[in-house]
């Protein structure tokens, strides 16, 4: 195995192509300003250094990150690679990673616009993260107390189950398919529009005009606030233990709630029941 510690590259494709490198305490930074520093690698593990250039971690395999920094200009850090293992780093470059498999990311801070795309297979736990567009196209994703705030996330994701999360996201898991959300705060307008086969199991959920068109929605034990016009169009069976405030013609289904603040039920074609709890 190669070792290189406390150095610093800048050049174009500094260690392109490395297998069974580590690297340590090292910066990728200069006034060449190169780019790939690290593409087409293999086997490799990082710790303690500083990624300040472009495109470090492109067509790799077997990537070991620890308590590393991605800054705002090492932007597109990992792209088409897979075998990724991230842990106690920051990552805060725009497109930070983009059409990976297998990849776990843990205790991380991440602060990267259009975030997670067309990934396949993610572990994320003990995470804060700020985006936009986050997660988009992607499947078979695992969170466990995660923490985001952005917009548009989560959108036509499949396979995926969040636990022990808070979200503060407008228009989230719109749809989203075969999805599980327990034991989570979510809130934001517009959630889960056009989803398919989702359910909310003890969660808590906030914001204006939640769930339409959905298929195969449920609702288990959870709590709903400042939710109005909450359903419209949807197949939905829900169990919610607080009040809603307005409900706009459910398609098919059961809601049960103790209260409902107004149900509005002016297409014919809305056959939902909704019952006191």
């Amino acid at each position: 195995m190669m070792i290189y510690r406390g150095r610093i590259f800048d050049e174009e494709r500094a260690l392109y192509g490395s297998d069974g490198a580590e690297i340590v305490n090292c910066r990728f930074d200069g006034p060449a300003d190169g780019e790939s520093a690290l593409k087409e690698s293999r086997n490799i593990k990082v710790s303690g250094t500083y990624f300040n250039l472009r495109y470090p971690f492109w067509h790799d395999k077997k990537v070991l990150v620890k308590d590393c920094e991605f800054t705002e200009l090492c932007r597109a850090a990992f792209w088409y690679s897979e075998d990724i293992r991230i842990f106690d780093s920051r990552l805060h470059g725009i497109k930070a990673m983009r059409e990976c498999k297998s990849v776990a990311i843990s205790n991380s801070d991440i602060v990267s616009p259009e975030f997670g795309w067309y990934v396949h297979g993610l572990d994320m736990a003990g995470c804060n993260i700020e985006s936009e567009y986050f997660m988009l196209r992607s499947d078979n994703l695992n969170f466990d107390r995660v923490t985001l705030k952005g917009k548009y996330s989560f959108q036509y994701v499949t396979d995926a189950e969040f636990v022990n999360c808070e979200f503060d996201t407008k228009d989230a898991f719109w749809h989203a398919k075969n999805v599980i959300v327990r034991n989570s705060v979510i809130k934001g307008e517009y959630l889960g529009w056009y989803c398919e086969n989702v359910t909310f199991e003890n969660c808590t959920i906030e914001g204006t005009q939640p769930l339409c068109y959905c298929k195969g929605l449920r609702l288990i034990d959870c709590e709903m606030h400042k939710t109005d016009l909450a359903f419209e169009k949807s197949e939905v069976d829900a169990v919610v233990l607080t009040e809603i405030d307005s409900i706009k013609n459910p398609m098919k289904g059961t809601i049960k709630a103790p209260s409902v603040g107004e149900i509005i039920m002016d297409d014919p074609e809305a056959d939902a029941r909704i019952t006191s709890a």
